[in-house]
């Protein structure tokens, strides 16, 4: 990624000097803007610990865990007397190489691992599903019927989609924290810590390449900023599909059976990496396939990258989550999965890029009401309750400790009644400019952005690019869709400004809101990319486009509110990280840290669960599948099979494990990931954690939560027997 965010995926645009709004648009978007006073240097030991508490379960009531914080190990500081203890593994150095040289980074949001020394990659499907389009000829429609290269030439270059495999990593916090001592101000020492990070990165990237121009180095948060690690990745650019199946079995049971278990999918996804001659990558370290698969109360590991957990912060930061931002995402996004279902298989131009997109806002929704109905439930709000109260207990019999981190919760909690105060106002703005949003909007944002770049005679043209190429990648969506989303939009804005509200007055100019939609759709040219990249080029904002007076009146209102945002962000990073390092102070590395999508190995076992009064076996097979498809197929199209699927061959063996569930901790990021027995060969594919794990993205629990994974029997019996895959399943069997 360049000096440019891409803010159509984060959702968070940094404003570079000279692009913020004026003093007089801050106090017209913000009426008390926070000003944050820094810490004095000398702070009163902290008070004794309330031991009240108003929860229907008392703190008193629950029992801390020794892995409340989760089992997402670091290869910075691997378990080795844990595998030893609770598995009897005589984990060494050459154990954990193996471990992390076979995983992978797939993108920006998934994992992956080697499965031949040919370069072959195993992902899940879900992760594939844009590259499966990107890839797709005009006339093809791969996403619906699948796709398998009969030979080497048939492999499909997916362009801009790379892997990243963790080859070296070393510590470099002491050099990033020293930029940060000698800075005032919590803006200031955020970014002092960031730029310094990137620095070192650059130097670190430049003496790397001198060894291998493949190589990159990327610098690593831990522990909220307590740690620093350089991790130096080998990447490779050239990626290529080799097979996927139908979107009918990758996603079999559809949104219905998503996040639940038992389950019956075949998600998966094969790629082959290129080295930069256009030949296969000679990938020595990789996985090699279990034929016998796993069986229950097995050890298995998961190799992969979870993406983000909150499972070290106050538990006011918990409830300000819960009680404004969980809820603020769950409804923007219901919102527009109940507006847009209708458009869901309609044969239209743009079709497949809004169906992606429907398809990350039902499962974000699905997922974030999951997180939501877990602090709902006093008793995990208790239990971080408790282990708070044990961090204030132990702090108050240390002197020298509370003088340095006296007040600490004290801050954490006062800047979460900052947040609340603005909360209502920002949450207009949730998820404005990505990629569930209206593509008209988003490149309006996108052009805004440029053009005033451009004006104020901004010269890193490396930053302009970016900004236009990002602006110019976004896909076409049906003009219905776009009136529909926009429309959205304009609601909440309402909502959270007011119909008095100046600028609200501006956008409409006494149309309703669905006239202003519809016009807007039919008469802008930001409908088309092409279209868009000539008026990007022409001059934005001196164009007489009817988006033109809509984002000028928004943009400024979304700019300060971000910048707000950014400035609460700063402030509580900053007293996290000293949170964090209490916790050090306290505790050491016992417990490993928040995910950040960098790699982890997690331990568990294969184990069933009990849910709804029954049991959750630890396999399903393909019995399951056609039962489900027998029984619902005429309910919803979710349980439709292809017509291969239909009638398979006699030596196909329905009682085949397809799915399987384990102990292992996970989050969003995970996906893709192998599954690995002791010996470190693959025996299942993860794909989704059940509806019980969501939760865990606050404090660990493996009493029902549970991963759900492909088994590779699945995989290898589908690849010989349905898609008669000679070539793969050679290339498969030859690396066990």
């Amino acid at each position: 990624m360049g000096k440019y965010k891409n803010w159509l995926i984060a959702g968070f645009l940094i404003c570079l000097a000279g692009c913020a709004p004026s003093a007089v648009e801050v106090v017209q978007v913000i009426n008390q803007p926070l000003v944050v006073e820094e810490p004095q240097s000398s702070v009163s030991p902290v008070e004794a610990p309330d031991p009240t508490l108003s929860l229907t379960v008392d703190r008193f009531d629950v029992d801390l865990d020794r892995f409340d914080g989760g089992k997402m190990w670091t290869f910075d500081s691997p378990p080795v007397e844990w595998l030893a203890e609770e598995y009897g593994i005589d984990a060494d150095s050459a154990w954990f190489a193996r471990a992390r040289l076979g995983a992978l980074r797939f993108g920006t949001n998934c994992s992956a691992s080697f499965v031949s020394d040919q370069g072959l990659i195993l992902t899940n499907h879900h992760c594939a599903r844009e590259s499966i389009t990107e890839v797709s000829d005009e006339a093809e429609h791969l996403l619906e019927e699948g796709f398998l290269a009969a030979t080497a030439a048939d492999e499909r270059r997916v362009p801009d989609l790379y892997v990243e495999q963790l080859w070296e990593i070393s510590d470099v916090t002491q050099r990033v924290h020293g930029a940060s001592r000698i800075v005032r101000g919590d803006n200031e020492r955020v970014r002092a810590r960031r730029d310094k990070a990137s620095v070192i990165a650059g130097e670190l990237t430049s003496a790397a390449k001198m060894r291998d121009s493949t190589l990159r180095v990327e610098v690593i948060e831990l522990y909220s900023g307590e740690r620093y690690a350089a991790y130096t990745y080998r990447r490779y650019e050239d990626v290529r599909l080799v097979m996927a199946p139908e979107k009918r079995l990758g996603y079999f049971g559809g949104e219905e059976d998503n996040f639940t278990f038992p389950r019956y999918t075949l998600d998966m996804a094969f790629f082959r990496a290129y080295d930069r001659e256009g030949n296969p990558a000679v990938t020595p370290e990789h996985y090699k396939w279990s034929s016998e698969g796993a069986n229950a109360d097995d050890a298995v590991f998961v190799v992969g990258n979870p993406g983000s957990t909150s499972r070290f912060g106050s538990v006011s930061q918990l409830t300000f989550e819960r009680d404004y931002t969980l809820v603020q995402q769950v409804e923007i996004l219901r919102r527009r999965v109940e507006a847009l279902q209708p458009f869901i298989g309609i044969d239209q131009e743009g079709a497949d890029a809004f169906e992606n997109m429907w398809f990350t806002a039902s499962n974000s929704l699905k997922a974030l009401s999951g997180q939501l109905e877990g602090l709902r439930n006093d008793t995990l709000i208790a239990r971080r309750s408790a282990a708070e109260f044990q961090i204030r207990e132990d702090l108050f019999h240390s002197d020298s400790l509370s003088m340095r981190y006296g007040s600490l919760f004290q801050e954490l909690d006062e800047l979460q009644l900052s947040k609340r105060a603005e909360a209502g106002r920002m949450a207009a703005f949730t998820f404005f400019g990505t990629a569930v949003g209206s593509r008209i909007l988003t490149r309006a944002l996108h052009g805004y952005y440029y053009a005033n770049l451009q004006r104020r005679g901004y010269v890193d043209r490396e930053v302009l690019d970016e900004i236009r190429e990002n602006a110019l990648a976004l896909d076409d969506f049906p003009a219905e869709v776009d009136r529909e989303i926009i429309a959205l939009r304009l609601e909440e804005l309402l909502e959270a400004l007011g119909e008095q509200d100046p600028t609200m007055r501006s956008i409409l100019g006494g149309l309703t809101i669905d006239s202003l939609a519809a016009n807007l759709v039919a008469t802008t040219a930001l409908s088309d990319s092409a279209r868009f990249a000539d008026l990007l080029d022409q001059g934005f904002l001196s164009s007489d486009d009817p988006a033109v007076p809509v984002i000028s009146a928004l943009a400024p209102l979304y700019f300060t509110a971000q910048q707000q945002a950014e400035s609460f962000k700063n402030r509580e990073d900053l007293l996290v990280a000293e949170l964090a390092s209490l916790r050090f102070a306290l505790y050491g590395t016992g417990v490993p840290p928040d995910a950040s999508f960098s790699l982890r190995i997690s331990d568990g076992r294969v184990d069933g669960y009990t849910y709804n009064g029954t049991r959750a076996p630890a396999f399903t097979t393909f019995y399951g599948l056609y039962d489900h498809f027998y029984a619902y197929r005429n309910m919803s199209r979710s349980w439709d099979l292809p017509e291969r699927w239909r009638n398979p061959p006699e030596m196909f063996d329905l009682s085949t494990p397809l799915n399987l569930v384990s102990t292992n901790d996970i989050t969003g990021g995970n996906s893709g990931s192998p599954l690995l027995n002791q010996d470190l060969e693959i025996v299942g594919l993860v794909f989704d954690g059940n509806i019980e794990s969501l939760p865990n993205v606050y404090i660990f629990s493996d009493r029902t939560a549970r991963t759900v994974s492909v088994d590779v029997r699945a995989i290898l019996a589908s690849l010989q027997h349905v898609y008669e895959a000679e070539r793969l399943v050679e290339e498969i069997l030859a690396a066990q």
